[in-house]
């Protein structure tokens, strides 16, 4: 005799072993893994012009800062090559993130057989964006060149994209930026940086992990 589990315990176990389990597919040139995340960051530019740096005293910046709008960043972390790749967008639309996975695809990985990507479920990032992006020769296209496995809800540190987002952020974004330009400079310089010294994240949480030390997320049964 079952019980009926709880449907939302259900399906966060069921989508983190999905995502465990490809982390543990062999390394494939063909089928790359690439972890997809994106965040948004505010543009500040300076009021007032900082005092300079004097001997033994560094620059001085005013506390006050204006407004310059909100970029956005699509973060592409290939873990098993320790590469990562930023797009920096105006926006975060459909469309938007459509465009930034076919350029991905089409530029970093063009003779792949399939993208396997590792991604939260937004209601963006979903194949229907596509459509809403191409015709549907290219939609079609796109469809067929990736295989998505999904984070669970309240699930989205299972993505080691955001493990690189956060880095991004202490690093590279500490300071006031005050235009795209300028956030995407800054950015390349770190993704070359950091690719140079092909610095990659060792994961170590595997599916029996998850049903040890996370047992009171899985639905409970009885026999």
């Amino acid at each position: 005799m079952w019980c009926i589990p709880p449907k939302a315990n259900a399906a966060f176990a069921c989508n983190m072993e999905d995502v465990l389990a490809t982390y543990t597919r062999p390394v494939d040139p063909k089928r790359p893994l690439i972890c997809m995340d994106e965040t948004s960051t505010q543009l500040l530019s300076e009021p007032d012009a900082p005092l300079p740096a004097q001997p033994g005293q560094t620059a001085c910046y005013d506390y006050h800062y204006q407004r310059e709008g909100v970029a956005n960043l699509f973060m592409f972390f290939a873990p098993h090559l320790g590469q990562r790749s930023v797009k920096v967008t105006q926006q975060r639309t459909a469309r938007v993130w459509a465009e930034a996975m076919c350029e991905f695809a089409d530029t970093v990985y063009p003779e792949a057989e399939k993208i396997i990507v590792v991604l939260d479920n937004l209601n963006t990032h979903s194949p229907v964006s596509f459509y809403q992006a191409f015709p549907p020769e290219t939609a079609r296209r796109l469809v067929e060149r990736f295989e998505f496995h999904f984070t669970p809800k309240h699930g989205s540190w299972l993505n080691m994209a955001e493990i690189e987002l956060s880095v991004l952020i202490r690093q590279c974004l500490a300071g006031r930026i005050s235009t795209q330009e300028g956030l995407a400079q800054q950015i390349q310089a770190w993704q070359t940086e950091r690719n140079a010294q092909i610095v990659k994240v060792h994961w170590q949480f595997t599916t029996q992990d998850a049903r040890r030390k996370l047992k009171h997320l899985y639905p409970k049964y009885e026999s």
